[in-house]
């Protein structure tokens, strides 16, 4: 099972589900603290399958069976970050408090997923670094402009091109001095897997930041880090949710301050700088 709890697993894996896995997903999703009490015909009755695909469903998720999603499941329906809340239009106050708790839960889940040792590492890897070059496609690319923006402004030399053949040709000019940081919802890429293999040629370390640890760039990558997703658009889909993975960034970011307070320096010369473009 992927790195986390059996929720962020589902989720993670939700978007590449088969039609009978999505509804079995659905039924657990709605309600885990529900579903951590059926028996394996009670949940296939709920999704409208056989008990076979409950078992298949169990072991697409890498677990030894129904018996382990019951474990699992009961390690986390207490837990408030386990449960999607939906929003519904018709009573503001109420969709404004649910998605609140879907962004706290994807927040809460992503960090609680970051172990010492990967954190330190990276955080290393990034310091020493003479360039840090950040690659991502589509949707995603605001986070990568959000990430070299940070790192630059502490003193740290980051690049990006939203053009993948630009990206590409800034990864031939980089050597194993630095590193390439990639992220992906899906960690799925063709693009961004050919991307890694050029770096990976070049002598370079990659980091990837996807919401799935078992995905190809994540299972490619030196390093990785889990986002988790609580956002869905319709019944048995979701996309792709900017906050976790601008999360994984602002916390690095953050860390690396911490670790060492001169870097204020630089982003308050970055701000005196910048200030005198302001009204």
């Amino acid at each position: 099972m992927n790195t986390g709890n059996v929720i962020d697993t589902i989720y993670s894996n939700l978007n590449t589900m088969t039609q009978n896995d999505k509804k079995i997903a659905q039924v657990i999703l709605k309600n885990p603290g529900e579903a951590v009490n059926y028996t394996i015909s009670e949940l296939a009755a709920k999704a409208a399958v056989s008990e076979a695909s409950v078992s298949r469903f169990c072991k697409n998720l890498q677990l030894a069976g129904f018996h382990q999603l019951k474990i699992e499941l009961a390690k986390v329906s207490g837990e408030e970050s386990s449960y999607y809340k939906s929003v519904n239009i018709d009573n503001i106050q109420q969709a404004l408090a649910n998605i609140k708790d879907n962004k706290n839960a994807e927040i809460t889940n992503t960090l609680s997923s970051i172990t010492t040792t990967t954190i330190k590492k990276i955080m290393k890897l990034i310091k020493d670094s003479r360039v840090v070059q950040i690659a991502a496609e589509g949707n995603t690319f605001p986070v990568v402009e959000d990430a070299a923006y940070r790192f630059n402004q502490i003193g740290i030399l980051a690049i990006c091109s939203e053009s993948w053949q630009t990206s590409i040709g800034q990864t031939l000019n980089l050597t194993k001095n630095d590193l390439l940081l990639v992220i992906s919802n899906s960690g799925e890429s063709k693009s961004l897997l050919a991307q890694i293999n050029i770096a990976q040629k070049q002598g370079m370390k990659v980091i990837a930041i996807t919401n799935r640890s078992d995905s190809p760039i994540a299972l490619k990558a030196d390093y990785h880090l889990r986002t988790a997703v609580r956002q869905r658009v319709l019944q048995s889909e979701y996309y792709f949710s900017r906050i976790a993975a601008m999360t994984v960034i602002e916390t690095i970011f953050l860390l690396l301050i911490a670790e060492d307070r001169e870097r204020l320096g630089k982003i308050m010369d970055h701000e005196t700088l910048i200030s005198e473009t302001k009204i």
